[in-house]
C-alpha cells in the first residue's frame, strides 16, 4: 500500500549574520545548523515519536520512512540530514538520501510510493515544488516558504479515492518564538 500520509518540514535553523553554523562537535561549519537548529532537531524527536504515543495533533504520525536532501551540486548543505538524524536514530530508521536538491519530482514520486507515513526534511525554496508534485497542481499549497519559518509541518493525507490529497499546516510549537500562523502566501 503506498503512503497515505506525507509530512514535510524545512531543515532547522541555519547560519545568518553573525550567527555561525556548528557541526556536532562544535566546530564552525557554514553548511551546518546553528545551536537553535540543533535544539529543534532534538525536539523533533518528541514531535514525531511522543512518549506514550499520543500526538498533540492527530494529523501527525510516527514516520516509517524519512527522506532528507543529499548534499549535491545545487546545495552542499547538511542541514536537512542533521535536522532529522536524531529522529531516525531514535526510530531505528536509515535516512533515505537518494535525492539532492533539484530532484524534487523524483523525491515526491518515491515518497508517494513508500510504505507507511513519510517524513521529508528539505530546503525551504524547493518545498513548494515537492508539494505541487504530490497534490498535482500549483493552487492547493503556498508557492513560497518564508525564509524565516522553521516551525511548520506540511501534512498531506491521501483521500479515500487513492489519488487526491488533503493538505494541512501543523505548527510545531517546539521552541520559544515558534508561531501558530500558517504560511498563507499563494502564487
Amino acid at each position: 500500500m503506498p503512503a497515505i500520509r506525507i509530512m514535510i518540514i524545512r531543515h532547522a535553523e541555519k547560519p545568518g549574520g553573525k550567527t555561525k553554523g556548528v557541526n556536532h562537535a562544535g566546530a564552525e561549519d557554514k553548511e551546518e545548523l546553528i545551536v537553535r537548529g540543533w535544539q529543534r532537531s532534538g525536539a523533533l524527536v518528541r514531535l514525531f515519536d511522543p512518549r506514550g504515543g499520543k500526538f498533540f495533533d492527530r494529523r501527525l504520525e510516527r514516520p516509517a520512512t524519512i527522506f532528507a536532501s543529499r548534499a549535491g551540486v545545487h546545495s552542499k548543505s547538511l542541514r536537512p540530514q542533521h535536522t532529522v538524524h536524531a529522529l531516525a536514530n531514535k526510530l531505528g530508521l536509515k535516512l533515505d538520501l537518494r535525492f539532492p536538491k533539484g530532484e524534487e519530482d523524483d523525491l515526491a514520486a518515491a515518497a508517494m510510493a513508500a510504505k507507511g507515513p513519510v517524513l521529508i526534511a528539505w530546503e525551504h525554496e524547493a518545498i513548494p515544488k515537492i508539494a505541487n508534485a504530490i497534490v498535482g497542481d500549483v493552487t492547493t499549497c503556498p508557492q513560497r516558504w518564508k525564509g524565516t519559518r522553521f516551525d511548520l509541518v506540511w501534512v498531506f493525507h491521501r483521500k479515500k479515492d487513492g489519488h487526491r490529497w488533503r493538505f494541512a499546516q501543523v505548527p510545531q510549537m517546539l521552541l520559544p518564538g515558534d508561531s501558530k500562523a500558517p504560511i498563507v502566501e499563494l502564487a
